[in-house]
């Protein structure tokens, strides 16, 4: 294994376990019975997203159900990966516009699918039921496409998929919950660790990988979002 392949996956391990231990903690506002402690197990990280799902989380589900209408279109129509996903020299050909359309595609077929829908929906619940629906969207859209130009101008210049948007949204969430753990009732103790999803994603740039362009997004637009997102008390509905 090469040293970029060890740093790929160690960055991967990172922002996985990283997130979910985020999605936990921005648990602690999303409804009774969430607030799960830092170090939460897979049952308190599973509770505080069927808390986020039961308050029907429009957009996430929005997104989804867009995804998976998408999922069986492409391989219902075959020529439709290749007329949405990123190609090489499309940028230089005029084709911009598939830096927003490769996100609606999976290029790695059957496995990016069955990992990627159920990602979208377990941080997307969790990240709408603190930043609200917009947000959520406005997230989504923007780190998911900025991910796809830099891709496009030379880091990947062929696929497609939308985890680097979902990466956008677990980005923002994790930097809501630094900038704002006073008001989710979280202390700096409890949430320091959150800085390895923004050290993940400057990581990752340096290696050239698009993931790492979503993440930093993402960041970037939570330090952004988090000065007007107004956290409500537990149980009552996310600022929009």
């Amino acid at each position: 294994m090469s040293p970029h392949e060890i740093g790929l996956y160690a960055s991967a391990a990172v922002v996985v376990s990283v997130g979910l231990q985020a999605l936990a903690l921005a648990g602690s506002n999303v409804g009774p019975g969430a607030g799960a402690p830092a170090g939460a197990g897979p049952g308190e990280v599973l509770a505080v997203v069927r808390a986020a799902l039961a308050r029907r989380p429009r957009a996430t589900l929005a997104l989804f159900a867009l995804m998976a209408v998408m999922a069986v279109l492409q391989y219902a129509v075959p020529t439709l990966v290749d007329d949405l996903m990123r190609q090489p020299g499309a940028l230089s050909d005029g084709q911009w516009w598939r830096a927003g359309t490769a996100l609606l595609v999976q290029s790695s077929g059957i496995a990016q699918i069955a990992m990627n829908l159920p990602a979208l929906l377990v941080v997307g619940a969790v990240a709408e039921s603190v930043l609200g629906w917009w947000r959520t969207l406005a997230v989504f859209l923007a780190s998911g496409v900025l991910a796809h130009v830099v891709s496009l101008a030379g880091w990947s210049p062929r696929g497609g998929g939308d985890s680097v948007a979902v990466c956008g949204l677990l980005g923002a969430l994790a930097v809501t919950c630094l900038l704002r753990g006073s008001a989710l009732g979280l202390t700096f103790k409890r949430t320091w660790y959150l800085l390895l999803i923004p050290a993940a994603g400057l990581f990752l740039c340096a290696l050239r990988n698009n993931h790492g362009a979503g993440l930093v997004a993402g960041c970037l637009l939570g330090l952004v979002l988090a000065a007007g997102t107004r956290t409500r008390p537990s149980g009552q509905p996310a600022a929009v």
